[in-house]
């Protein structure tokens, strides 16, 4: 098949990002991202052993022995994590030794051969368009691409029948082992998977890139969805769009491609770390901001009503600030946003509730008032009652404010004898 070499390139480029993305998201959600750094160290001694046990250089050969080494070091990996050591130190442990195992087998027993073990664990995918398959007399393209193209059919076919185990093993391996299914047999099969999948990407692309993609993808993915099945297509779609992003800028500025393919995928993270609606920095932060606003313009509406129980002068900008604990600019900000809103007005350079104002201020303090009577019932010391329920009575909904009521019989006063104001 004759086409354009970049157009290869991002065609096995997606094929990695695909199969290590759908084992890689069960890895992220289980806390074992870095098992395919691990693996893809730890399947050095598995290259040496096939070339010393067989004699050969084939690929398939140095993949299958890297294979078996794979599935080694995940269950080193995990009987080490079982023995109580914890899990990221089993995996440093275990893929630190079998590398090292791995140099001294090589230095040892192969030194002159070229074993390749750079391709192996660096790649070069910019040369996987030059080793063609050929059947027949027919070019039938890369090897790389039809080797990817088995391994993310396999990977698809397994995360499609072991869905539900999966997903239960996943979320809630206590239930799913007390319900007779075996999560050691469902973690070792996706050990297996992952292992396939690292080895399998190995010499067109190398390990670097298949860490990646096994991680950042799903990743990304995390930050924008709380639904399994999105967040796995999302990892998908986000490892293609970097693989095409990476061939095509590779092309045009002679860039190292599975650099570029891990930049992209790194700055699509950086993206939903910082837009992302559900989990971004921004909207966090804006979030934050606006909870502030809220909360400051409760505890002002509450602070005009109290001066008025008392028939004291309405508080000042300066008053209200260090009682509140705001700045004189923040409590200025509060009083000119709840008078846009009609629920204060300004009268002889202060402010005063309005009657929709008193109303609303009304509300807030029968449900701080009533909730410091919940605590005090619940053994709180009287002068710790009005600190603990200003953190808590701002997120109260208007049904568990009745039900707190209710719970406490409705007291028309506090714990400091002061009345409750009702509607």
């Amino acid at each position: 098949m004759q086409l354009p070499a970049w157009l290869w390139i991002f065609l096995i480029g997606a094929l990695v990002a695909i199969s290590c993305s759908l084992v890689g998201s069960f890895l992220v959600l289980r806390r074992m991202a870095m098992l395919g750094d691990a693996i893809s160290h730890a399947v050095l001694p598995g290259i040496a052993l096939a070339f010393l046990f067989t004699g050969s250089r084939s690929s398939w050969i140095m993949l299958f022995g890297a294979a078996i080494l794979g599935v080694v070091t995940a269950f080193l990996v995990q009987l080490l994590s079982r023995g109580g050591v914890r899990n990221d130190a089993a995996i440093g442990v275990t893929f630190t030794s079998l590398f090292a195992f791995g140099v001294i087998l090589i230095s040892k027993y192969a030194s002159k051969v070229d074993l390749d073990t750079d391709c192996v664990l660096y790649g070069v995918i910019e040369y996987a368009p030059l080793n063609t398959l050929t059947l027949y007399g027919r070019d039938w393209g890369p090897v790389a691409f039809w080797q990817m193209l088995t391994v993310t059919a396999l990977c698809l076919a397994f995360v499609v029948v072991l869905w539900k185990e999966l997903k239960f093993v996943t979320f809630d391996p206590a239930t799913a082992a007390a319900m007779g299914l075996s999560t050691t047999a469902v973690h070792y099969a996706l050990m297996g998977m992952v292992s396939l999948a690292t080895v399998g990407a190995f010499e067109p692309v190398g390990a670097i890139l298949v860490v990646a993609m096994l991680v950042v993808p799903p990743a990304t993915a995390y930050l924008l969805t709380d639904d399994l099945k999105t967040m796995v297509i999302l990892a998908c779609g986000l490892g293609t769009l970097a693989a095409l992003g990476g061939a095509l800028g590779a092309e045009r500025f002679n860039l190292s491609t599975s650099g570029l393919i891990t930049v992209m995928s790194g700055f699509f993270f950086i993206l939903a770390l910082v837009l992302s609606p559900r989990q971004g920095v921004l909207f966090k932060k804006i979030a934050q901001l606006r909870l502030g606003r809220e909360v400051a313009r409760e505890d002002v509406l509450q602070a005009l009503f109290r001066a008025r129980e008392k028939d004291a002068p309405p508080p000042g900008t300066a008053e209200l600030a260090h009682v509140l604990h705001l700045s004189e600019a923040g409590a200025l900000r509060t009083l000119h946003r709840l008078a846009r809103a009609s629920l204060v007005e300004a009268h002889n350079g202060t402010f005063m509730l309005t009657p929709a104002g008193s109303e609303c201020a009304r509300d807030l303090v029968h449900r701080h008032r009533v909730y410091e009577s919940y605590l005090s019932e619940s053994g709180y010391a009287a002068d710790h009652l009005h600190e603990a329920t200003d953190r808590v009575e701002h997120f109260l909904s208007p049904q568990l404010e009745r039900d707190i009521d209710e719970a406490v019989g409705n007291p028309t006063q506090d714990p400091h004898g002061r009345n409750i104001p009702h509607p």
